[in-house]
């Protein structure tokens, strides 16, 4: 499964995404983080090119409301909606529902297990030929 790790806006934290990164790569997905700053145009560009199953959004800086439907807008924009997207940051708990009811498949708060974010992630992998 390949995962893209993305850090939208300005938000300057990278030091959980880069935590997933790792925690995911170490459990066999194939990551691609895109760093610090990214657009959900970028995003999205991203993940179309490397042909992802995921997107994983780092958000910290309270911008999810506006960023994450952009990028599931694009999505869809793009005929890439089988795309899983999952956020990890301080989402509060009425945000994540909207969140979801807009397309996220899941949401991890600061202290989520990783086992839990690998386990998510491989239950929603793409079947294999």
């Amino acid at each position: 499964m390949r995962v893209v790790i993305a850090k939208p806006g300005l938000d300057g934290h990278d030091r959980g995404a880069k935590v997933i990164a790792r925690a995911l790569r170490d459990a066999g997905f194939e990551v691609v983080y895109t760093g610090l700053h990214q657009t959900p145009e970028q995003i999205v560009e991203t993940a179309i090119q490397e042909d992802a199953d995921a997107i994983g959004i780092s958000i910290l800086s309270g911008a999810h409301m506006t960023l994450v439907p952009r990028i599931l807008d694009l999505l869809r924009e793009n005929e890439a909606e089988d795309v899983v997207v999952v956020v990890g940051g301080t989402i509060p708990r009425q945000d994540a529902a909207e969140l979801r009811e807009l397309g996220v498949a899941e949401i991890f708060t600061p202290g989520a297990p990783l086992s839990a974010i690998v386990e998510f992630l491989r239950g929603r992998a793409p079947a294999t030929a």
